[in-house]
């Protein structure tokens, strides 16, 4: 922080307007990592982590996202000692902006779901209530008559979800030094929590479109720096499709 940011905050804290903009203390209050509206869990598992949670991140109606180990039996996996675990990812989403059937439909077109792999990598469904396994099944039987091979994905039950390591979250994101720091994130509970660190983990990637990324500039808050940076890479990237 610069002497004149310090003595600008030091005197707004004794209630005293200097009328001197204090720009990055702004631009970090005024960042839309926090979104209160109630919730429900999606959580899937589709070959990889790194790609579905840049995936989801900018999917409109998507509030959270994180990744983690799940459908195994090992207490605290890690990606070195997984075990009979999956690498898979946990939605939050606004169910008034998005339905579990949009989000299925998302999990069936972005990844194979007939690739026979290790149980690391296998594709699954984890339902956390009845219409959610029904619309599961209903989903899984109108895929399989548009696959040549058989589809191995399982649906089963939403058990116990086990963060990954903290490098793994928001991966994507973490790759740009500058732009952690100019959002005010870093490793740690609130790069899993943040709404504008999962969209943003999306947008340089490519994720959502460059168009997209546009009308999401004012919403979640950005500075102008952060949106032409993060701009540049969505347009670079916007139809490499996703990627582990």
């Amino acid at each position: 922080m610069s002497l004149l940011n310090a003595l600008v905050n030091g005197l707004s804290r004794l209630g005293i307007n200097t009328g001197v903009r204090n720009q990055s203390h702004n631009n970090a209050m005024s960042l839309l990592h926090d979104v209160d509206v109630p919730t429900k869990k999606a959580t899937f598992a589709m070959a990889c982590f790194w790609a579905p949670d840049s995936l989801f991140g900018t999917t409109p109606g998507v509030i959270r996202t994180r990744v983690g180990y799940a459908g195994g039996t090992k207490e605290w996996p890690t990606y070195r000692s997984l075990g009979d675990h999956t690498e898979s990812i946990d939605i939050d989403f606004d169910p008034s902006a998005i339905t579990f059937a949009k989000l299925l439909d998302i999990f069936w077109k972005n990844h194979d779901p007939t690739a026979r792999t290790t149980k690391q990598y296998t594709s699954l469904i984890f339902y956390h209530d009845d219409d959610q396994k029904k619309l599961a099944e209903q989903s899984l039987k109108e895929q399989e008559g548009k696959h040549r091979s058989p589809i191995v994905t399982q649906i089963i039950p939403a058990g116990t979800f086990w963060d990954a390591e903290d490098y793994h979250q928001k991966y994507r994101l973490q790759q740009h030094d500058w732009l952690m720091k100019a959002i005010g994130m870093k490793c740690g509970p609130k790069l899993k929590t943040s709404h504008v660190a999962a969209r943003l983990n999306g947008y340089v990637v490519g994720r959502g479109g460059v168009a997209q990324f546009e009308g999401d500039i004012a919403r979640l808050g950005l500075s102008d720096e952060v949106a032409d940076f993060v701009r540049k890479l969505c347009i670079k990237y916007e139809n490499a499709g996703p990627f582990c």
